[in-house]
């Protein structure tokens, strides 16, 4: 039998979702909890390799396993197993051919800023920080020449494995709400650290240390060097992955971070005291 899962984790104390030498990577975490509910190791798909430090609201994984168990056990039994910083929300049978990395149709990945002078231990580990004001208007506007079919040379790191650099970005948004802004970004697939290098490429346009034309200029250039720095990974969430609706695969149990709700009320509860 072929289950498919999705998976929540905060990934701060994590070295990324795969299975590391110490046994730090989220998927040694989740493995060691199937194999307790399966009686026996579980070997792990998944829809996208986060980075340390990276998190998920909709993570897929895929296992095969012989273990008859209600489905049930594969939610609650497994978290039984995992640490507080994991869950998974959802488990589904799934036919032989689902494939939770190769029959993804479109990722979405979301960057969270709280762009604010002073930092918040609130969000720590869990958005980046920018303390300039930040033109979302610039920053959206730059956006703009990213989207499409392109060579992302420019925004894969070094270490990329890629077979091609060429990526098709449906979607690139930036929103504001207060001291918060979410950059949020669709591609049927990405390259190595590209979501936070374009993060870092439009928070230079963001604070006005480029104009908003410089993306264009970091993309036709097809050159790391060119661009910004890699932002942190502690805004990064893989938020939203989609497959063939003939899967019928649950969707997603929150569409942002639970923090931002509590962030956001205490910004309303300043609001009412000023």
């Amino acid at each position: 039998m072929r289950i498919a899962l999705g998976i929540e984790y905060d990934g701060a104390a994590f070295s990324g979702w795969q299975t590391q030498a110490d046994r730090r990577g989220v998927q040694d975490a989740v493995e060691r909890a199937l194999a307790q509910v399966a009686g026996t190791p579980a070997a792990t798909i998944c829809a996208g390799r986060t980075d340390s430090g990276v998190h998920a609201l909709d993570q897929v994984i895929h296992f095969d396993t012989d273990a008859a168990r209600p489905i049930t056990a594969w939610v609650r039994g497994v978290n039984r197993f995992l640490p507080a910083s994991i869950a998974v929300q959802w488990a589904c049978p799934v036919s032989p051919d689902f494939h939770a990395r190769y029959g993804a149709r479109r990722r979405r990945y979301d960057y969270w800023i709280l762009n604010a002078p002073v930092r918040s231990p609130l969000v720590h580990a869990r958005a980046g920080w920018v303390f300039r004001p930040l033109n979302e208007g610039a920053m959206q506007r730059a956006a703009t020449h990213l989207i499409g079919r392109h060579d992302f040379t420019s925004f894969r790191s070094a270490e990329c494995q890629a077979a091609t650099p060429v990526r098709a970005v449906e979607e690139l948004k930036i929103e504001r709400s207060g001291s918060l802004v979410r950059i949020s970004i669709a591609a049927n697939a990405f390259l190595h650290h590209m979501v936070r290098n374009i993060v870092g490429a439009l928070v230079y346009i963001g604070v006005g240390r480029q104009p908003d034309t410089w993306t264009r200029d970091v993309l036709s250039a097809r050159d790391r060097a060119a661009g910004a720095p890699t932002f942190s990974a502690a805004g990064l969430y893989l938020a939203r992955v989609e497959y063939d609706p003939a899967f019928c695969l649950p969707t997603p149990s929150a569409a942002h971070p639970l923090w931002i709700d509590a962030y956001t009320n205490q910004d309303l509860r300043a609001d009412a005291r000023g």
